[in-house]
């Protein structure tokens, strides 16, 4: 791993200095988020921000790393998703277009090779998937690209959270001895912690769909690519501790909506960061507070690798009780249109904008913005 000190420098510094250059960019293609009453900003944002980590990144793994079919293919797929996120950030994308996007980035990957092969169950060793592996494969990789996307509703809160998961990651494969993953992993930490100097509250640049579509597809590849490969049934259950954040969020969005009789892809503000900031807390405490959380699930995922079969099974079974009371005393699966001070807007009234950036369509069509 100390060879990799150079490759993590040069990511974060190409990062670091490039997001100020891509800035410049923004502006002079009018990618910019318009201040309004509802959005904490008062003047244009940058949206473009994503461009610098995918530039950052690719250039180190180009510059440093072996490159083999599955990187050629991550590349490949990574680049559209780059590319359709740089096209909404500047004019806009129809839902229906990004989704194929994804399922084509998706399909580049499994071409070579990258595929969730069995799962497992906690009474039990795998359940070898055989056909079934590609749509679980792309259920996957687009559901964490959009939980990913989702929970980009504060300045640095979709960043530092990725850059958790993915040097959470990078620790766990690196202990599965999948150093591709690991590398992989490392690296893309490095150039979102170069980003996030840009982007902590209050941030001079939003990464935009360019940069949260790009994390979630990465962080899912990697987490394909790292640990399913494993002869360890607790293995497989890592990815999902890791990236628990967005993927609780997105389920309880879901479960929220469909209990409270509304369309699951309409959007709202009845989301982890929003309730935490009805608490009373300030837009840095609220994301520090998830990061904390994205933390405590990183660190119980680098235990479970470590520990036995039961023991990881009763870690398991206890970040979900955990997960499940703070959802249940935040009222995360109820519904409450009060919560940031709005009334649900009368017929052919325009719906409000999210409290800090446009309302983007998504492929999910913002399942849980």
């Amino acid at each position: 791993m100390v060879a990799l000190a150079g490759p993590l420098v040069l990511a974060f510094m190409l990062v670091f200095l490039g997001t100020p250059l891509v800035k410049r960019v923004a502006y002079k293609l009018n990618a910019l988020d318009e201040p309004e009453a509802r959005k904490v900003h008062t003047q244009k944002m940058p949206r473009l921000g994503g461009l610098a980590i995918y530039l950052g990144f690719w250039a180190t793994v180009l510059l440093t790393q072996e490159m083999t079919p599955v990187l050629y293919a991550l590349l490949a797929g990574g680049s559209l998703i780059t590319l359709v996120g740089i096209i909404d950030d500047i004019k806009g994308v129809s839902p229906r277009t990004k989704l194929f996007i994804q399922f084509v980035a998706a399909l580049a990957v499994m071409m070579a090779g990258v595929k969730v092969d069995f799962i497992t169950h906690p009474f039990g060793e795998f359940i070898h998937l055989q056909y079934l592996a590609y749509p679980v494969t792309l259920l996957w990789i687009i559901g964490i690209t959009n939980a990913v996307n989702l929970i980009d509703g504060l300045d640095g809160l979709a960043a530092g959270v990725s850059a958790i998961a993915a040097a959470t990651l990078g620790a766990v494969a690196f202990l599965e001895t999948t150093q591709q993953a690991a590398v992989l992993a490392f690296l893309l930490a490095a150039s979102i912690l170069g980003f996030l100097r840009y982007n902590f509250h209050p941030a001079q640049i939003f990464m935009g769909d360019t940069g949260s579509l790009f994390l979630g597809y990465n962080l899912s590849v990697i987490a394909i690519i790292g640990m399913t490969k494993s002869t360890t049934v607790i293995s497989l259950l890592l990815p999902v501790v890791i990236l628990g954040i967005p993927i609780a969020d997105t389920l309880f969005a879901i479960i929220r909506r469909y209990m409270g009789g509304k369309p699951i892809f309409r959007a709202d503000k009845d989301h982890l960061h929003h309730r935490l900031l009805n608490l009373g807390l300030t837009h840095r405490g609220t994301v520090l507070s998830i990061y904390s959380l994205s933390a405590v699930l990183g660190l119980s995922a680098i235990a479970m690798a470590v520990v036995t079969k039961a023991q990881g099974m009763l870690m398991m079974m206890a970040l979900i009780l955990g997960f499940s009371i703070i959802a249940q005393k935040l009222g995360l699966l109820k519904s409450n249109k009060d919560i940031v001070g709005e009334q649900e807007p009368a017929q052919g009234e325009q719906a409000p904008q999210t409290q800090r950036q446009r309302q983007p369509q998504h492929a999910f069509h913002d399942i849980a913005k």
